[in-house]
C-alpha cells in the first residue's frame, strides 16, 4: 500500500522530537541542580515509564498489531503513538537524571543567607507576603511556591538575609521585596 494512506512514518517517530519543548536552560558549566525530594519524583516517574507503563504498551501493541488491518486499527494507531511520547519521555528524563546534581537543603552551613533549596518568606511592594521555595528547573511550580533557582527572583534574593530589601526585573517591570523569613527543612 503506498505510504500515502498510511498513518504511520518510515521511522521510529524521531521526527515528533522537534515538537517537543526544550528542557529548561541551565547557566553555562552549572549542573541540574535539584532536590532530593525533586529528584526522587523524577525517579519514580522514570521508573514507572521503563518498569510499568511501557511494557503494557508493548503488549497493547503487539496484540493489536495482530488483529489485521492496521490503517484503521485504533488500539495499535493510539498505542504506536503513545509509545513514541513514552521513549521521549524516557529519553528527557535520563538525561536530566544523568546530570542531576542532587542538594540537601537541610545541610546548608549558612542558615541566615538565601540559597539553593531555602523557603524564602518575602514581603512584595504591593502583593503582600509570599512564600517561595527555590528548588531545580525540572521541579520549578510557580502555583505550589516553587520558583527554579534561575528565576529572575531567585538569583536576586541569592546570598540576601533576612532584612534585605532585594530588587529584580519581572514580566511586569521592576519589583522590590524584602526578605522576612529564611528556613531550610
Amino acid at each position: 500500500m503506498n505510504k500515502a494512506f498510511v498513518k504511520e512514518s518510515a521511522g521510529d517517530g524521531d521526527e515528533d522530537d522537534a515538537d517537543l519543548p526544550e528542557a529548561p536552560a541551565l547557566p553555562p558549566g552549572s549542573g541540574n541542580y535539584m532536590t532530593s525530594r525533586g529528584h526522587v519524583a523524577m525517579r519514580t516517574e522514570f521508573e514507572q515509564l521503563v518498569k510499568v507503563e511501557r511494557p503494557n504498551l508493548v503488549q497493547v501493541v503487539s496484540w493489536a498489531a495482530g488483529n489485521g488491518d492496521r490503517s484503521e486499527n485504533g488500539d495499535y494507531i493510539y498505542g504506536k503513538k503513545r509509545l513514541r511520547e513514552i521513549d521521549r519521555r524516557i529519553r528527557y528524563l535520563t538525561k536530566r537524571l544523568e546530570n542531576a546534581v542532587v542538594v540537601d537543603p537541610s545541610a546548608q552551613a549558612s542558615l541566615d543567607q538565601v540559597f539553593f533549596g531555602a523557603t524564602v518568606t518575602v514581603l512584595h511592594d504591593v502583593d503582600g507576603e509570599f512564600t517561595y521555595r527555590i528548588v531545580g528547573v525540572d521541579e520549578a511550580n510557580a502555583s505550589e511556591g516553587r520558583i527554579s533557582w534561575i528565576s529572575p527572583l531567585a538569583r536576586a534574593l541569592m546570598k540576601a538575609r533576612e532584612g534585605d530589601l532585594v530588587r529584580f526585573q519581572s514580566p511586569a517591570g521592576s519589583r522590590e521585596v524584602e526578605i522576612v523569613g529564611i528556613r531550610y527543612e
